[in-house]
């Protein structure tokens, strides 16, 4: 029987070697982060920042390929189904919280998926365009009262987090307002900014330029308290949306079978990057406030996530076409 437990203890180094040492030489060549929006909005412009460091401390360049579409889930299907390799990452937004309950999906995002690091929280803000008319929610509420059916854009589609935070506002107020869905957030801001379009629920990073220079209002933020990129801007409960709160965040992901020691690796790297202060100027100056943190912290937030938004998708009666 010794002999019997050294041949298995054996057997299992000469398994794990080659994997342990084919992780220590990780990474060997470029890495992929999919982004599942486009260029321009709050999800890219982390990529970027965190990818700019990270290709640098890892030796290895990190590139962001944008894949977007079907409210970020082309993006997110592609990045599951990738080689758990260690060279294709996801950087992704609450959609993957979210979009299992509204979306016949090609992937179990609590199988298929394994969560490395949460990067940043943001609020959503509401922003109206000026020749609306209106510069605070109470204003909004008289104006949506007498003309129902309000159109308001998102980055995303029908049941993303920034129509959910719209629906929820207009159910506390009474308000018929409608969605008018992008495939990201620069084309929604593009017909925001010329008028296009009046009002728009949007993450709040790329919409700070415009806010400073007064080319557009922001009427409220979803988060618990205010921003600190935001804080003139009061949140939904100021306003009067009593117990509305959302935090946007964005965060990496894995596919399944992504070997631990890259994980691991990579969660450590992501956390230097967050804590150096020139990431985070650039990501607080985007309205993005760096997170970081341990895997398991992000796994406990995105279980959580998964649960909360089930049950507000079924309260909102949101329903995908």
């Amino acid at each position: 029987m010794a002999i019997s437990r050294t041949c298995v203890a054996l057997l299992a180094l000469a398994l794990t070697a080659p994997m342990t040492a084919w992780c220590a030489e990780w990474p060997s060549r470029p890495i992929r982060l999919v982004v599942p929006f486009p260029a321009g909005g709050s999800t890219d412009v982390c990529a970027r920042i965190v990818g700019e460091y990270l290709s640098r401390d890892l030796g290895q360049q990190l590139y962001v390929e944008n894949r977007s579409g079907a409210n970020g889930n082309i993006g997110i299907e592609a990045a599951a189904r990738s080689a758990p390799d260690g060279y294709t990452f996801l950087v992704a937004t609450d959609a993957t919280a979210t979009n299992p309950h509204l979306y016949k999906m090609s992937i179990d995002v609590l199988k298929d998926l394994v969560p490395i690091v949460q990067l940043s929280r943001q609020p959503i803000v509401l922003a109206a365009h000026p020749s609306l008319g209106v510069k605070s929610i109470p204003e909004l509420v008289a104006l949506a009262k007498q003309q129902p059916g309000l159109r308001y854009a998102t980055g995303s589609g029908v049941g993303s987090l920034q129509a959910i935070t719209v629906q929820w506002f207009a159910q506390i107020a009474g308000l018929s307002l409608e969605q008018v869905p992008y495939r990201g957030g620069a084309p929604a801001i593009t017909d925001l900014v010329a008028g296009h379009v009046k009002l728009g629920s949007l993450g709040s990073t790329p919409l700070i330029p415009y806010y400073k220079a007064g080319t557009l209002h922001l009427l409220a933020q979803s988060m618990q308290t205010r921003s600190a990129s935001l804080p003139d801007v009061p949140t939904y409960q100021e306003a009067g949306a009593k117990g509305l709160v959302v935090e946007q965040w964005l965060a990496v992901f894995a596919p399944s079978g992504t070997p631990a020691p890259i994980v691991e690796r990579l969660n450590a790297e992501i956390n230097k990057a967050l804590a150096d202060p020139a990431v985070r100027d650039k990501l607080l100056q985007a309205s993005l406030e760096p997170v970081g943190g341990t895997a398991e912290d992000f796994a406990k937030l995105f279980h959580g996530e998964y649960e909360k938004y089930a049950r507000l998708v079924k309260q909102l009666g949101i329903h995908v076409n």
